[in-house]
């Protein structure tokens, strides 16, 4: 076996993009562009993978070390164009290393692993000193043009150098190489910087090896997407489209029902299960993971979220949360990230939870916020209960017994625990802890202060409204 190293070129400073962030560095499907092209890298069985990098290079250095810490960084100097970007790559390669070298561009992130692969394996058939991926494309603009004398290549043009009957060409190069390495070292070397850009063109390299007699050839990929370029925000919308309708269409062949596509949003990163059911107008990110039959949606975003087998969510934004088998959630919730909800719960419409474990068969069902607290088994939470968890400085925590049953309007100052099938009165402000089977109340008297209304709202509809009937 020849030995392979992946060359991911991210170099360039993406002024298109009119951003502070490294255009490599946007994010795509829950991924930046430069991690989908290092995943596919990093899928090919390759000796090295090198990603050269120059522009805000610290930034994008850190994230391929945090998340690809296996593939080695290569810097370009001050002479651009990206012949100079894998001159730099090949200088980080050992001594001795002898075989085939791809080149893939980091802003390119649709192209897989199954098209790298069968660049390759032509590549090595035919014996080729280099194999450059084109396609055919109804608007060229911005692209190298392929030129070609009956079938055979013979040579590629970028824009700005080609004739006006040059641009009329509509296959292009799409800027994903394989060239065989000892050939590609000795070539570069020859390559100068006399075109309109003043760059040192790696399109170069293909045309020196076809004056020099050297087999290269094009392979054409049917589908322009895969070869897709992000130079700009309008571009990069572009390719999350198209992406996520590839998503959700490998959902819906993998047996889940996606009632809305057009409406429905989901990372690369997202994980369902059979059988759930995802309705309009439903983003999932990160590291969500729908259970079989779960339900989710409509109108929910759910971040890092997991929901269990046959759950229902509606209506809800969720981050970093856990809602197990069975439970339902929403219309209108709010769970913030330490939230877990036992199988058969419920969290009801206008709540609010963050750090708190809410039991099995537990419910919280509307109005409240839950806070840093622990809900029992099976405990019922009265409308518009508050957990009191801050007092200024600390966070405290609340604990609500199994079986519990607190009443509408209670507040919990923290810390406090009410004990197992304790209850608490409707409108209770419950500061000290409740034992088990206790009921708890604040006993203040109600007061009526007959004639309040006519004496301090003489002539008011409510004042007039009190004396009907009354003559």
């Amino acid at each position: 076996m020849r030995q392979l190293a992946v060359v991911v070129l991210a170099a360039g400073e993406g002024t298109r993009m009119k951003s502070a962030t490294p255009k490599v560095l946007h994010t795509l499907a829950g991924m930046p562009l430069i991690g989908h092209v290092l995943a596919t890298a990093s899928s090919l069985g390759a000796n090295h993978v090198i990603c050269v990098l120059r522009h805000e290079k610290e930034k994008v250095a850190a994230y391929v070390g945090e998340h690809f810490p296996k593939v080695e960084i290569a810097h370009q100097d001050e002479v651009p164009g990206t012949g100079r970007a894998v001159e730099a790559a090949l200088e980080v390669l050992p001594a001795g290393f002898d075989g085939d070298v791809v080149v893939l561009s980091g802003d390119v992130p649709l192209l897989d692993v199954q098209s790298v692969s069968e660049l390759l394996a032509r590549h090595r058939e035919s014996a080729s000193k280099g194999t450059l991926v084109t396609c055919e494309l109804e608007n060229p603009a911005g692209y190298g043009r392929v030129l070609r004398a009956r079938e055979n290549l013979i040579g590629i043009v970028e824009q700005k150098d080609a004739s006006a009957e040059q641009l009329e060409i509509t296959e292009v190069n799409a800027g994903v190489y394989v060239f065989d390495f000892a050939l590609l070292s000795e070539t570069l070397a020859r390559v100068g910087t006399n075109n309109a850009q003043g760059e040192k063109y790696l399109t170069d390299v293909a045309g020196m090896m076809l004056e020099a007699g050297q087999l290269v050839q094009a392979h054409m990929i049917a589908d322009p997407w895969l070869v897709s370029g992000v130079n700009d925000r309008h571009q990069l919308s572009n390719v999350a489209r198209e992406l996520n309708a590839r998503i959700v269409k490998a959902w819906q062949l993998a047996g889940v029902t996606i009632v809305e596509p057009e409406s429905t949003w989901m990372d690369i990163t997202v994980q369902i299960g059979q059988d759930a059911i995802i309705k309009p107008s439903t983003r999932l990110h990160g590291l969500t993971r729908i259970g079989p039959g779960a339900q989710i949606g409509p109108d929910t975003d759910l971040t890092d979220t997991e929901v269990g087998e046959g759950a229902k969510v509606v209506r809800t934004h969720g981050e970093g949360a856990a809602i197990d088998a069975g439970a339902t959630v929403g219309p209108f919730s709010y769970l913030r990230p330490g939230t877990r909800l036992g199988s058969d719960g419920k969290i009801g419409a206008f709540v609010e939870t963050k750090n708190a474990a809410i039991g099995a068969g537990a419910k919280v069902p509307h109005l409240s916020y839950v806070g840093d607290a622990e809900v029992g088994e099976g405990a019922n939470i009265g409308a518009g209960t508050i957990f009191a968890n801050y007092d200024g400085e600390k966070k405290h925590r609340t604990k609500v017994g199994a079986h519990a049953r607190t009443g509408s309007g209670n507040v919990f100052v923290a810390p406090v625990e009410i004990g197992n099938g304790a209850y608490t009165a409707a409108g209770s402000t419950i500061r000290r802890n409740v034992e088990p089977g206790a009921l708890a109340l604040n006993p203040t008297p109600q007061k009526n202060l007959a004639g309040w209304v006519l004496e301090k709202r003489p002539g008011s509809a409510s004042a007039k409204a009190a004396t009907e009937g009354t003559e």
